[in-house]
């Protein structure tokens, strides 16, 4: 269970201090005390170079993306403050606190990325006995097509569903649809609220299989003396950026109605364009 942040600018590169000032940024790092199973970051932004350039290798694209994942936390990497202050057209952000004791390798760490996409979840995918889909004989995806993530985890087979369904034609946010309703009719109590990212778009789909906080989830946040923030801990959070854009996250940390924070409603999807800011949010 792990807690997500994405967003996508206007066209410009923003660092998310300048999204959401350096003091909230500092609230959302905090949750890694408690996420503390490592961390990651995917930033795709617009390059100093111009596009098309045949210097001997590639042509330049004009655009470039980051990734970063640790097994550290985030407030014990030092790495983290400075992909704070790094500008970006869109970036995602992921705090994670390992599900169904999955181990703590670079491989479970997420964003995970393949073919310019990435994608970040929260959830633990199991079935109504605690069985985490990892021990499934009979996955929806080959063994290939998780290992074509980077991952091992519940998280990763969820991204490989979102790419079969890429693969077979459908746009971004049709994919990921389409990856919730196919999980969905053997895992309905899941969670799949998850965000993905490519050059041109963020997709955030809050869909919870329960609304309650598991009382293991409120236990390990009262040992940290943040029981209260343990409330709503599925629920997921957007507001206009100043500059342009949208920026969307989960509980945790200050995300009050009048700085202008609206509840992304379960069952919904948003979808971004990090070249223009344009957002809109429907039923899934």
């Amino acid at each position: 269970m792990c807690r997500l942040l994405g967003y996508a600018t206007a066209g410009t590169n923003e660092s998310l201090e300048d999204v959401l000032g350096e003091g909230v940024v500092r609230e959302f790092m905090r949750l890694s005390l408690i996420h503390n199973d490592g961390w990651g970051a995917a930033l795709v932004a617009d390059s100093a170079r111009r596009a098309g350039i045949d210097d001997g290798g590639a042509l330049t694209s004009g655009n470039y993306t980051s990734i970063y994942k640790s097994t550290e936390p985030a407030y014990l990497d030092p790495a983290s403050s400075l992909l704070a202050q790094q500008g970006a057209r869109g970036a995602l952000f992921h705090l994670r606190l390992a599900s169904s004791n999955l181990p703590l390798i670079i491989e479970n760490q997420q964003p995970f990325s393949t073919d310019g996409i990435a994608f970040i979840h929260n959830g633990d995918i199991s079935d109504a006995d605690g069985r985490n889909i990892v021990h499934d004989p009979d996955l929806p995806v080959s063994r290939e097509d998780i290992l074509s993530t980077g991952g091992k985890s519940d998280s990763a087979i969820y991204f490989a569903v979102v790419l079969r369904h890429l693969s077979e034609g459908k746009t971004l946010p049709e994919a990921v649809a389409a990856a919730i309703a196919d999980l969905r009719k053997k895992y309905p109590r899941s969670s799949y609220n998850c965000m993905v990212q490519n050059d041109n778009m963020l997709v955030v789909a809050n869909a919870a299989g329960r609304r309650e906080t598991s009382p293991r989830i409120v236990e390990v946040y009262r040992r940290f003396g943040l029981e209260d923030r343990a409330a709503g801990y599925r629920v997921l959070r957007y507001r206009d950026i100043r500059q342009g854009g949208v920026v969307v996250a989960s509980s945790g940390f200050p995300q009050d109605e009048r700085d202008g924070w609206r509840e992304l409603p379960n069952n919904h999807i948003l979808v971004a364009s990090n070249r223009t800011g344009e957002y809109e949010v429907y039923e899934l």
